[in-house]
């Protein structure tokens, strides 16, 4: 994945908050990333509604 990449949401890892939650199906575009625990990496995204919050690289799709 890469920066200015559009991705949509296809699922949720863990437990997350309701904002989180309603992104779920939604696309948006990789913003940056992010070091999520020392050894994981998280895209940073950003929606149309310039909401931006990251998540795991396996919770996202890649669209054409």
């Amino acid at each position: 994945m890469d920066i200015g990449q559009k991705v949509r949401v296809r699922r949720l890892r863990d437990r997350a908050p309701a904002e989180v939650v309603k992104q779920l199906g939604k696309t948006g575009v990789i913003k940056g990333f992010k070091m999520t625990d020392g050894s994981g990496v998280g895209a940073v995204v950003q929606f149309d509604d310039k909401f931006t919050t990251w998540f795991f690289e396996d919770e996202l799709e890649a669209i054409a």
